[in-house]
């Protein structure tokens, strides 16, 4: 009787033993492992225990960490170690398993194995270790269960706190919407309002800026004082436009002459250099034509001097660059 005692209890001790050898061993690898390809067609056996399963595949962690990736197929067997070996199903193989695999290596670097042997005693305590973690799982799932249904409750209470905030909101976004819509109507017939003006505003047009050319006793040739004016009128009219206020312009260029020779000489005459002046413009500084207003030479019948004098009549030799602003098109309606 005191006999088989001892018996029992050596093998008690003997499993405890392994069971904590598999743990040691699949605990100690875990924080350096790292996988190992097998060659291509070369013939290997590994040695070690069970780190994952999944499906036809499991891998095999020695004490080093060093994992080897281990495939089944149809043709492995799974044996106990001894004379008196026992087949198994490939599902005994299970994490904590410590086993021994021999096969050849796969063009993936997998060890394709053609027998899998392990112990029987390493067999229990792996299952053993199965039904701690199981056991453990549950627990975790009631724990995480308990977690859900507090969370579930603390939203509801949130849930029931929005829908009072939602309705304070609604009443709020109600009255807010009655002044909105008041004033975007006062907004559009305040735009209606400008729109008319602006219409109203497209045949009326604000003169910005006049610019005498000269030329001389009969002639309608630009000489060097004409260039440089024009040129210094083009470059304003430049600065104007990228200080973005040339919106709504129009050039009207108007050709005068002085009381020298008949009225039809002189008429024709003032054309001419109201000709002279617009192609200078459009020529050297690429005056967009769609803002020129139809030249016209008035002759010499509105003098700005005294046709009497040498000087008056110089000042009435010219060509008026007159710069337009349109105020419907500018949106200058009122604004002086």
């Amino acid at each position: 009787m005191r006999n088989r005692k001892s018996i029992a209890v050596t093998l008690t001790l003997a499993f405890l033993v392994t069971l904590l050898s598999a743990v040691g061993v699949w605990a100690q690898g875990a924080s350096s492992a790292h996988l190992v390809p097998v060659p291509e067609g070369q013939k290997l056996k590994v040695q070690g225990v069970v780190s994952i399963r999944n499906g036809d595949a499991f891998k095999v962690r020695d004490p080093s960490g060093a994992e080897t990736s281990v495939l089944m197929t149809s043709s492995t067997k799974v044996t106990s170690h001894g004379m008196n070996k026992k087949s198994y199903a490939v599902t005994y193989i299970m994490r904590g398993l410590r086993l021994q695999a021999q096969g050849r290596g796969d063009a993936n670097g997998n060890l394709v194995a053609d027998w899998v042997k392990f112990d029987e005693q390493d067999l229990r305590s792996a299952q053993a270790l199965e039904q701690t973690n199981e056991l453990a799982e549950e627990n975790n799932a009631r724990i995480a269960a308990a977690e859900q249904a507090a969370r579930e409750a603390a939203e509801n209470a949130k849930r029931m706190a929005a829908q009072i905030a939602e309705n304070t909101a609604l009443a709020n976004d109600a009255r807010a919407r009655a002044d909105a819509a008041q004033a975007q109507a006062d907004a559009a017939y305040k735009s209606a309002a400008l729109a008319n003006n602006r219409i109203n505003g497209l045949d009326d047009y604000d003169t910005l800026k006049t610019i005498p050319v000269l030329f001389k006793v009969n002639s309608s040739t630009i000489d060097a004082t004409a260039k440089q004016t024009m040129d210094e009128a083009a470059a304003w009219a430049k600065a104007e436009k990228a200080k973005g206020n040339a919106n709504g312009w129009l050039v009207q260029v108007v050709g005068f002459a002085d009381t020298t020779g008949n009225t039809a000489r002189n008429r024709a005459l003032s054309e001419r250099r109201a000709k002279a002046v617009i192609q200078y413009l459009v020529g050297v500084h690429g005056l967009d034509l769609r803002r020129l207003v139809q030249p016209f030479g008035y002759g010499d019948s509105k003098p700005v001097a005294d046709n009497s004098t040498a000087e008056g009549r110089a000042k009435n030799r010219r060509v008026e660059i007159i710069i337009l602003q349109n105020k419907g098109i500018a949106n200058t309606i009122g604004s002086n």
